[in-house]
Parts: structure tokens; sequence; C-alpha cells
């Protein structure tokens, strides 16, 4: 590959050392664990200078990141919601669920080392079960194929590799790795948490990280930026989760599509660091692209303290780069005063349906949702700073004081080994064990669905309460009748104090363990500790200067890993006449289509994951979820066993999708899986945004109704074709004919958002495909 890597460089293709080069200023590391990696601000600087000039206007605070990072400033074509941006990103980080096919498919990449800063944390495959120690031991045990693959992978190809154990990845990139101004990608959806930090941070699939980690510019729809002008000051109970669950409230989960959110104005600056990252986090409920603040006070106090203080003064020399421009234009601009921003509660089953606090309970009632909450649970990447425990701590030291502990059970789940050493330093574990806490290991756990829940059976109805960020149906323990309800930690330690919805700890008393009523006061907590962190254990390994003799195995016969075949070249022909494999009614998240929980282990190996295809989404035939009609038998049967089936007979398929398909997660199974079974087209009202560039990449068609009607037009039972396709160009919309078993046909249009090197991904079967004819080529 010597000769691809110097066409490589040759075009534009940029090598891992040369930044330093760039750098005249000052010499300011990217982080601790990587002291010879510069920040470039000059180059920012130029790129900003370059666009600004060329579009005569003033920017917004995303449009200097993002344009800021473009790989030809001068020539690129740039319009919002319109043209393709090829930009070049500081980093990538990935977590161990999506890290395995991510690094399976740069190794068949053929290259030797990766051309950014990349970094691999494993926080997803640490299962809730009995508390934080125990899991981690067992953990450990269970995944040490895959840990050893992602540690051997990471020291052969130059990758950072932080342990389980480390913590949540959002919470490791804002203590190490996020700064104003970087841009980094990420493969999980909740990589926007880095904005608070005034970070362009943004979630992808696999594929795209691999663009990345091989030093090819990466490609993404130039955003819009919708406006969130924050007035007043948070107080009370209000927390900065109210901030981004009233947004949700009004935006939407699909809202956000194709946006950044950028938040501005007076009431930012009575924001902690840490809360404006949980705003961020919680941005991918809303479709954003990502979400960003401007540089200020809070983030250089956050700095600070968390041994960054060189890189917060370079920041200030550069600041009028890491705040919007006076004057600039957002596609929409929402307002929200915090002094009179209440406390908020989202759910159930979807993170958009918004309610004050004060009218959960009455709500609940009224919609017939238990109001007896079984568990509370607070932490997860979106709610695990030191001043969320503080607050969380703060309400249950009042508890205590009147003899009561929770009546709810209820869980802490620490953000990162760090927040976990100084949590229990300085006193707040301890006040949450004696309130009837357990404390998790630092992992996702059960807001990704990593829960051994014992209380309920499946099936059971009833509530639980959250800090987490998404709540779909059976996200969190598997059971669809889990009404998950998600709010601030103070809110969530309250209510499981209280035990119901029905309790509004701004205006309702309890009673404590004398008879007496006591009513709890709004908590207030330090937003960084008084002395330092402590980081506690040591649980990052750098990869070795030189990794070219590291062995990665992957056995042949592993239930848990599994090399890549190369998928099938597009034929020249049309697809014709494809069979339903289902048409899906209502929503259809990522969880629906590739569900996490037990099935994360099989993460690494793409034929046995595929066994959960679709298992989730609801048949519009039946209305059951995992049962669909094999248009060959006429027998019905599970999701995945007819898309077998199919493949077997040599017969294409496609599904139909309602609005907003594929949102949620990153995880880019959810469309290697359907690639891997013989799916070819995916058409549906609309779709999430890193859903469809993820089908994009693995040579699926995603394809849109230009008119939504036409979705009733198609019954499961139909044939369908899709013509024209030696014609497949931008812009220009398919035709798809529909064959009805009767013999009669209609004709309807599909739209598509292909650009033209996308379209090439398609005609090669996949984009790593296309990446290894274009070695080939220069080879």
């Amino acid at each position: 590959y010597s000769s691809f890597f110097q066409h490589a460089l040759n075009s534009g293709v940029r090598r891992y050392h040369v930044a330093p080069a760039l750098c005249q200023r000052a010499k300011v590391a990217m982080s601790h664990f990587e002291p010879n990696e510069y920040i470039n601000y000059e180059k920012l600087e130029k790129n900003i200078n370059i666009v600004r000039k060329r579009l005569d206007r003033p920017l917004t605070l995303s449009e200097k990141i993002v344009y800021g990072h473009l790989d030809d400033p001068a020539k690129q074509e740039i319009e919002r919601g319109k043209t393709y941006l090829r930009l070049r990103p500081d980093r990538v980080a990935m977590q161990d669920a999506t890290a395995q096919m991510a690094m399976l498919q740069f190794i068949s990449s053929g290259l030797p080392k990766v051309a950014v800063p990349s970094t691999i944390h494993c926080d997803h495959l640490i299962e809730a079960q009995s508390g934080g120690d125990k899991d981690l031991k067992r953990a450990k045990d269970i995944n040490q194929e895959v840990y050893n693959f992602l540690s051997t992978a990471g020291a052969k190809y130059g990758v950072g590799f932080w342990k389980p154990g480390s913590g949540i990845i959002h919470q490791i990139i804002l203590e190490n790795y996020s700064y104003p101004g970087v841009m980094l990608i990420g493969t999980d959806s909740h990589t926007p948490n880095g904005g608070g930090l005034g970070g362009i941070c943004i979630g992808v699939g696999g594929a795209d990280a691999v663009d990345v980690m091989a030093g090819i510019p990466w490609e993404l729809k130039c955003p819009k930026v919708i406006g969130v002008k924050l007035t007043g000051k948070l107080s009370g109970w209000t927390s900065p989760k109210d901030v981004i669950l009233k947004v949700a409230g009004i935006l939407t989960v699909k809202g956000g599509t194709g946006a950044i959110i950028e938040y501005h104005g007076p009431g930012v600056d009575s924001i902690s660091c840490t809360g404006m990252a949980t705003i961020c986090n919680m941005g991918a409920e809303i479709g954003a692209t990502t979400s960003i603040f401007p540089y200020n006070e809070r983030m250089k106090k956050y700095l600070g303290k968390t041994g960054r203080a060189d890189i917060a003064a370079l920041a200030d020399e550069f600041k009028q780069h890491l705040v919007p421009d006076s004057g600039c234009q957002y596609d929409q601009v929402i307002e929200i005063n915090l002094s009179e921003l209440k406390p908020h509660i989202n759910g159930p089953f979807t993170p958009d349906l918004a309610h004050p606090v004060s009218d959960i309970g009455a709500v609940a009632e009224k919609e017939g949702w238990p109001v007896d909450i079984r568990v509370g649970l607070i932490g997860s990447c979106t709610n695990s700073s030191y001043e969320d425990m503080g607050r969380s701590a703060a309400v249950a030291k009042q508890a205590l004081a009147h003899g009561l502990k929770c009546k709810s059970m209820f869980t802490i789940t620490p953000g990162s080994e760090q927040i976990r050493a100084t949590i229990e330093r300085d006193g707040y574990a301890k006040i949450l064990r004696e309130v009837g806490g357990l404390v998790l290991a630092n992992a996702c756990g059960p807001c990704i669905g990593q829960w051994d829940r014992k209380d309920i059976k499946k099936g059971e109805k009833n509530t639980i309460v959250t800090s987490y960020n998404r709540n779909f149906t059976g996200r969190n323990d598997a059971n669809p009748e889990t009404h998950a309800f998600v709010t601030s930690p103070e809110i969530v330690t309250a209510l499981s104090i209280a035990g119901t919805l029905k309790f509004n700890p701004e205006t309702d008393y309890l009673t404590g363990a004398d008879g007496k009523k006591f009513k709890l006061e709004a908590p207030d907590a330090d937003e960084l500790p008084k002395l330092e962190f402590d980081p506690g254990q040591d649980t990052y390994q750098y990869p070795p200067k030189d990794g070219s003799g590291q062995r990665v195995d992957v056995s042949p016969t592993s239930q848990r890993l599994q090399l890549l075949e190369p998928f099938d070249k597009w034929d020249g022909k049309d697809l014709e006449d494809m069979l339903i494999l289902i048409k899906v009614k209502g929503k259809c998240t990522t969880d629906h289509i590739s569900a996490a929980g037990p099935w994360l282990k099989f993460r690494g190996h793409l034929d046995n994951i595929s066994n959960n295809l679709l298992i989730g989404a609801i048949n519009i035939e039946n209305g059951k979820a995992n049962s669909v009609r094999n248009a060959l038998t006429q027998e019905f049967g599970p999701v995945p066993d007819t898309a077998r089936y199919y493949k077997k007979m040599g017969i294409k398929w496609a599904v139909i999708g309602d609005e907003n398909y594929g949102e949620g997660s990153s995880r880019e199974h959810a469309a290697l899986e359907p690639r891997h079974l013989g799916g070819r087209v995916i058409i549906t009202k609309s779709f999430a945004r890193i859903h469809e560039t993820n089908l994009k990449k693995q040579g699926l068609l995603p394809l849109t109704f230009a008119d939504p009607a036409d979705y009733n037009k198609i019954h499961p039972v139909d044939k369908l074709s899709i013509v024209g396709l030696k014609d497949f160009a931008p812009g220009k919309p398919l035709k798809c004919i529909i064959k009805h078993p009767n013999g009669s046909q209609e004709t309807i249009m599909l739209n598509h958002t292909f650009n033209e090197s996308q379209i090439e991904w398609f005609q090669a079967g996949s984009a790593l495909n296309r990446m290894k004819e274009l070695q080939q080529k220069s080879s």
C-alpha cells in the first residue's frame, strides 16, 4: 500500500504528524495523552477568514467551527441544508460496542495506522446486576475476547484504549479530549456531549469513523443552524436538563434533523460547563447533527479543574473564533427564559413528550400510566457530573435528616472513574448509599439496556424515572410495559424518596419518621470539587510508538467476532420484483432495527447479531413485533428467519418505514444487518440523519416517498421494482413500480439525497469497497 500512501499524501490526505508544523503562536497539546499532537487554532482562523470573505456575512459559531475544518475552504460549495461539505475532523472516539465493527472495517482497509488521534472506550458491555465491583469483574470475564481484540487492535493501529471501568465515553471525552473549537466525530449518537466545552462533536457510524481514521475527507451535509436564545437565570429546582427537556417538547424527535442547535444569549452564563454538556448530549433526541455552546468563563473554569488551563489560555487568545459573530442569522430561533422555566419530566416511550413535573401525576392518572415508581436511576452519560451527584446528594441528605429513605429502588451510575473516586472522597456516594442507593459500575448500564432487572416480570406494567436521555419502548430493561420517564437527577432522587409521580418537590410535603411534615429545599451543590478531582485508578493504555509487530487475533470459530467479507457490487441492473420483508407501522428506532441489551455481545459478529434484525418493529399487517409473512410459503415467522430464507433463495427484498426511520443510536449494525441478509432498499417517509448515512455507506438505497401519502399504496404482499438505476444521479428521483397480487400496477416517485461519491458507494457495493477500488487504482 506504499504507493497508495504516496498518492494519498499528494491528494491531500492528512498525515498524523503534520499538525505541529502548522502551529506558530503557541504549542498546546490536544490532550495529556497525546503530548505531540497540538491544537491548531491558526488553521481554524485561516479557514474561517477565507470563508467569511467568500460568504461576506456574519457567521454563527457552528459555521465557524464546521467551515474552519473544511478540506478546501476556498472552493467548497457552501449552502446550509443543501451542499455536502468535505471536512477534516481533529479526532475520533469509539465506544466498545461500535468500535468492534469500526476496527474490523479499518483492518479490512489494509492501512497500517490511524491518521488522526483516536480512542476506544470500554463502557457498553458491562451489565448492571449487583453493584460496581462485582459487575465489572463479571464483564471482564465474559467479554475478555472482545476486550483483547480492541486492546490489541488499538495497539497495532495507534489507537488509545480506555479499559473497562474507566467510565462512559462522553464523560471521558469531556474530561480529557473535548475543547473549544475541536471537531470530533464519535461512533455513538451522544457524542454531541462535547459541545458543552464549545466543540463540534458529531455522532456517526463506524464507516464514517474509518474514513477519518484513514485520512480521507469526511462528508457531512452542510447543517442548518437553529438558535436557542437563553435569557434569565437557572435557579431552585430547575436544572440544565430542563432546558433540553423543554426544547425536545418544542422541536420533537425530528425537529433538529439536519441542523446544529446553537445556544446563545445572556442565560448561557448561568449554566455550568457540565450542565451545558447535558443539554448538548440530549440534543441527539431531537435528531440534531450536534449542539454547541459558545466559549465562556464556565468552560474556562472546567478546563482549569481538569488540568487543562493551558488550553483555556490559548482559547482566550482565539476567543473571537469560539463565539458567534454579532448579527449572525439562524434558520430558526427559539427563546427560553430560564427564570420562568419549570422542572420537566418527559415520557413515557418517547423523549419529546414533555410535562412540567407539577402536572405529571395528574396526567399519568388520566392516561392510565402507573404512578408508583418502581426504580429511580441517576447517572448515565447525560447526567453524571460532580454537580449532578452533588445536587442529588443534597436532596438525599434532607430525607436522611428526617429519617427517610427511598421508597423506590434507587441506582447511581458514575460517569467516569474520576467522578466515582471524587464522589467517594467527598462523601456524596456515602449519602446516596445511605438513602438506599446502589452504586453501579462506571459504564452505560441500564441506560442502554445493560440491566439484569429482577424486581418485575416481563410484560408487567410499571414506571421508572431516570436521568438518562432515551426512553424508547423496552430500551432500559427489554420490557415493553415499562413506562420510562426522563428528568434531572435531583428530581429522580426526590421522586424516588416519595415513590410516586404525584409528588411535586416544589410544593408538596413529605412525612418524616417522627410523623412531622417537611418540604424539601431546592438543592444547591458545587459545580466542581473544592479540592482537585481524584483521578482514581489509571485505566488508560497508550498505543506503542510502533505497533506493526502486534498480533490481532480473530478466531474463525468465535461467536463474538467475525472478520468482514466485502458486500457484492451492484450488478448494473434495475432492482426488479423485490419482496417486502416488512412494512413498519409507526416509530422505528435503531433499537427496533437492531436491539441492544443482550445483543450487545454480538456487535463484533455480523452474522450472529443479524438474528435481531427488526425484531422490535411493528408489522402493519398484523400489529405484531417479529412476525412477518413469508411471501413464498405464506407462513408467518420471525423477521430475521424470513430475511435469511429470501437470501438463500436469491431474492432481494425491501423495507417500508414511516417517519424519522432509524432515530436514536448511531449503531451501524442497523444498516449492516439488512445488507448482510439480502436487503437492497429502505423506503420511508423520512430518515434520521445518522441512519440514512449508515445505509448509504453499506451499499443500500435509502429512499423517501416524494408524496408521503404513497406509503399507503404499498401493501406487504406487493412486489417492488426500482427502475432507472443506470441513470442514478444527484437530485434526480427514482421510479418505483408497485406490483399488486391481482396483477395491477402503480408507479410512484422516490426521492434520495445521494451525491456523486455516495452513488459510487452504491455501485461498488459499499463505501469500504469504493475505498479499496481507489487504493487499487493508485497502486
